[in-house]
């Protein structure tokens, strides 16, 4: 690598640095004002708010990677060609061709480098961070939890968990026995849980009710042994919202959905959201190259970033609207998440292509 190639990268990760600085401290502030909407005097308090925030910080750079790369692309190569050393540069034989490698290799830097924070520093922050918002906000909230309910099927066996406690066992426990006509053969109701270490649970104040030969029989108990269908795979894991997942979570937990007989297609789009954002980032910051060549002579980047802008925004709008339309309809998860991006990436390409011929 040459020394115009490393100025090159230095520059454009110049400019992803600055476009971080601007927009992380913007969305970081938008958050907590959001989140001091769950702000209460006993419970959840606006110093823990804080500190969830803070601990979401890496979530926030990955999911705005793809736009650091564009506006930071325009910014590092823009601010060369307001200074006429990209036209040096070309001048000394580099082609926008060569140009594009040299900032794809950027691309790739720092597709890797966000991939690595997110498999082992952003999905795990997050999730200690919900797990300390949820504690905060348990202390002083006693209505029913229903949004991270916990389901479980074996056979004609079903299983729910309404919540978790500070402990990470099971609170409001529900168990579904069918016959093979599909008519309730048992009902199995427990205020809670105690998990052991060989797959079993003690259920703990029980009410059964069981039907037969159209008769039905209340019991109470104290306690009761249970053999859990739920798999290995910790509770505590599976009621985290799937963007907070690592790719390797995400694979386990989907083969738990398979095993379990329950739909996956939320954390599949998730899995292939996180293999194709290295797509959509490379694509964005190759789009950097025809706004700088397109307009070299501009005095100023105003004009360029705000069109890159309205092209992030338009991006991420329509990323998400194919997303919840493949929710919505249970389309193929790698199409639903890899069309947009490679879309993207084949009209960079073009475009790139086109400047280098007319260049």
């Amino acid at each position: 690598m040459n020394i115009f190639s490393r100025y090159l990268i230095r520059s454009v990760f110049t400019g992803f640095i600055a476009a971080a600085a601007l927009l992380i401290p913007l969305f970081t502030t938008f958050d907590f004002i959001n989140e001091l909407d769950d702000v209460s005097a006993n419970g959840y308090r606006w110093t823990q708010a804080l500190v969830v925030v803070l601990m979401r910080l890496p979530r926030c750079l990955i999911d705005l990677g793809p736009f650091i790369a564009l506006l930071g692309g325009i910014v590092g190569l823009g601010q060369l060609s307001k200074t006429q050393e990209l036209t040096a540069i070309r001048t000394a034989g580099f082609s926008i061709f060569s140009i594009s490698l040299v900032i794809l290799y950027s691309g790739l830097m720092l597709t890797v480098s966000l991939g690595a924070l997110d498999e082992w520093v952003a999905s795990p922050l997050q999730q200690r961070a919900l797990q300390l918002k949820n504690t905060a906000v348990a202390q002083v909230d006693n209505t029913v939890n229903t949004e991270n309910t916990l389901w479980a099927r074996h056979n004609n066996e079903f299983v729910t968990v309404n919540s978790l406690d500070e402990h990470d066992q099971p609170k409001g426990v529900e168990i579904f026995t069918y016959k093979p006509d599909l008519s309730l053969k048992s009902y199995i109701y427990a205020e809670k849980a105690t998990i052991l270490d060989n797959g079993m649970w003690v259920l703990h104040n029980i009410n059964q009710k069981k039907w037969a030969n159209g008769k039905e029989t209340v019991t109470s108990q104290a306690s009761l042994q249970w053999h859990s269908i739920f798999t290995h795979t910790s509770l505590k894991e599976l009621s985290m919202p799937s963007d907070s997942f690592s790719i390797k979570q995400l694979i386990h937990y989907i083969d738990y959905l398979h095993n379990t007989g329950q739909p996956s297609i939320e954390f599949k789009i998730a899995l292939w959201q996180k293999l194709g954002r290295p797509v959509l980032i490379l694509a964005m910051i190759l789009l950097a190259i025809p706004f700088t060549f397109s307009i070299p002579r501009a005095p100023g980047l105003g004009s360029r970033l705000a069109i890159g802008v309205i092209v992030g925004l338009l991006t991420y709008i329509s990323d998400q609207i194919i997303v919840n339309l493949g929710l919505l309809f249970s389309l193929n998860a790698q199409l639903t998440t890899l069309i947009p991006p490679m879309l993207l990436l084949i009209i960079a390409l073009v475009l790139i292509y086109r400047f280098d011929k007319q260049h």
